[in-house]
């Protein structure tokens, strides 16, 4: 189970400080979202942000979530400012495949992301080209939202399609989540969580993840499966 802390929910001021203080409390990534205020209605930063943060924590899995009209025109400059992995959004249509290839091409993870308008069987064409999928769980350009719970079937679909298929794309959520919502995700198939507030806003950042990863453990149902079977 991945834990990601969504900087976003960071003090904006300090983003720095921000990126090193999950880093510190165990985060296993650090997610980044990037909004260009026309895919979303609002505006975060952009690579150069991402360029500086980098050498605070030079260890931690960058997971750049482009909420872009045009993440083709940002492919390059976030990779060369340390992106691991970049998510790219289904609803982008025919331009999919050809922004998956150029995120080979550069030697970073890919990513797919689905909103919750967006039916689930789009994105089933690219699973064998991605390395995780990103189910959203709240409609995207906002933090501290309220968890969509008609996105969990998404979610168990996903999971579904990964086992039948013998893929093995990651399953992230994103939207939402807490410790309530982290069980049902963990549940439905979900192993990788973003969070923001619910992380951020704690005291012990540490204490919280820790938390919320041990929670995600105990809900995650191969591990049910396996209790089951030595029973």
């Amino acid at each position: 189970m991945i834990i990601a802390p969504s900087l976003l929910a960071a003090d904006h001021a300090e983003f720095g400080k921000g990126a090193i203080r999950a880093t510190q409390a165990g985060a296993d990534w650090l997610h980044l979202d990037i909004m260009d205020g026309h895919f979303v209605p609002n505006i975060s930063f952009g690579p150069q942000v991402v360029k500086a943060i980098r050498p605070l924590v030079k260890n931690i899995f960058f997971d750049v979530h482009l909420m872009c009209s045009k993440p083709e025109i940002l492919l390059e400059p976030f990779a060369k400012a340390g992106a691991n992995q970049m998510i790219i959004h289904v609803e982008l249509g025919e331009r999919v495949e050809p922004l998956i290839w150029k995120l080979r091409q550069l030697g970073i993870k890919v990513g797919l992301a689905v909103n919750p308008p967006t039916a689930i069987a789009e994105v089933e064409p690219f699973l064998d080209k991605i390395d995780m999928l990103l189910v959203m769980t709240v409609n995207p350009g906002f933090g501290g939202q309220s968890f969509i719970h008609e996105c969990l079937p998404k979610i168990q679909q996903a999971d579904e399609w990964r086992r039948e298929k013998k893929l093995k794309y990651r399953l992230e959520v994103d939207g939402g989540i807490n410790n309530d919502t982290v069980a049902e995700c963990a549940r439905a198939g979900a192993d990788t969580f973003v969070a923001g507030t619910s992380l951020f806003g704690q005291r012990s950042l540490k204490t919280a993840i820790a938390k919320m990863r041990k929670i995600a453990h105990a809900n995650d149902p191969a591990l049910a499966d396996l209790k089951l079977n030595l029973s």
